[in-house]
């Protein structure tokens, strides 16, 4: 007799049943345009959902198609993702955008492989869209997924490597073969790793799969999915400036050359080797305006990004007039709010408009 826990029939049955009862609504769900589908996936990437929806409703209303996003100013593109995150998801959506405009006729491809040749979109989200939008049977694998499968089939794979979630994907193709709907069937497993089989504190006695899980028959959640060793993070140190001039503007510059945050705004900064001091905000300051004073200190702001975290040390001169020079690509603001800033930009605002 197989153990029980391994024995799951095709299609697995339970999900839609407990999918049509407990779906959130969401405003890109039951959407009948393709493209609509394809935004609400991009932005949910590394986005939880509660935060992506008002960003969606906004990013349709002001690119309501691909012909619309395709032809936006990259500064307002960039305006309408600020405080997503991730911005080379915006970049990705308006290459793409590009390619489906010029080489499709503003249609999106109908299959994964298609889908997947177009900029930002990998096997999860070619996977969602053909499901969703298509009836493709192509089965997808986020971290939702991950942590359900992987808790069902006590499978101690490091889901992060190409070969594991292939084999969770070889493994689901044919349960989705078996159902009707691909694309509910894929928002359901989705849905149950993110309502009832989550990281800390699964609801196993609400779960459609229990009977199945051998984690649960073993008491063995949490152990799955396996964790690899975290890597510790290398360590970055910044000092900036916030100069404010008589009329209250403020210098920012772009980020135009820029691999990361490409086309952002943000205070004016350099690396320093390790917690910089008023000599390394003097050296700045004589750099970017042409200006001799000591700025005071200001906020610091600590980051972590996906491979390393950063630490900006402000320095802050008030009526810094008299700049002989400013740097390429840099201007005086008068309303910050009107041009897209990096996070951390907006965090310095922020901490100096409501200091502790």
């Amino acid at each position: 007799m197989k153990p029980r826990g391994v024995n799951i029939p095709l299609g697995i049955p339970p999900l839609a049943a407990w999918y049509a009862a407990h779906k959130r609504v969401m405003p890109w769900r039951g959407h009948p345009d393709p493209y609509a589908v394809w935004i609400s996936e991009i932005m949910l990437q590394q986005t939880q959902v509660d935060t992506a929806r008002p960003y969606f409703a906004r990013f349709i209303s002001r690119f309501p198609d691909v012909a619309a996003l395709a032809a936006a100013p990259v500064a307002d593109l960039l305006k309408a993702w600020e405080g997503l995150g991730y911005y080379t998801r915006a970049h990705n959506l308006q290459k793409a955008a590009k390619i489906l405009a010029a080489e499709h006729n503003g249609a999106l491809p109908q299959t994964p492989d298609a889908l997947a040749q177009l900029p930002g979109i990998g096997p999860y989200t070619s996977a969602a869209i053909a499901s969703i939008c298509f009836n493709v049977p192509a089965p997808v694998v986020d971290g939702n997924v991950i942590r359900v499968f992987a808790r069902c089939l006590a499978w101690p794979d490091n889901f992060k490597t190409p070969v594991a979630a292939k084999k969770l994907r070889d493994w689901l193709a044919p349960h989705i073969r078996a159902v009707a709907s691909p694309g509910d069937f894929n928002q359901a497993i989705m849905e149950l790793g993110a309502l009832v089989c989550t990281p800390k504190n699964p609801a196993c006695d609400e779960c459609p799969l229990a009977a199945f899980c051998i984690a649960r028959r073993d008491e063995t959640q949490l152990d799955f999915p396996v964790k690899p060793p975290a890597k510790k993070l290398p360590h970055r140190h910044l000092v900036g400036l916030h100069l404010s001039d008589a009329k209250g503007r403020v210098l920012f510059v772009q980020r135009v050359d820029e691999k990361f945050l490409p086309g952002l705004w943000e205070l004016p900064n350099d690396e320093t080797p390790k917690a910089p001091t008023p000599a390394d905000a003097r050296r700045l300051l004589l750099r970017v305006a042409g200006l001799e004073a000591a700025p005071r200190r200001g906020p610091v702001v600590t980051q972590v990004f996906s491979h390393f975290q950063q630490t900006l040390s402000v320095f802050i001169l008030r009526h810094a007039t008299g700049a002989k020079k400013i740097p390429p690509h840099a201007a005086w603001i008068s309303d910050p709010a009107t041009i897209p800033l990096t996070r951390t930009a907006r965090r310095v605002l922020s901490d100096m408009h409501n200091p502790q």
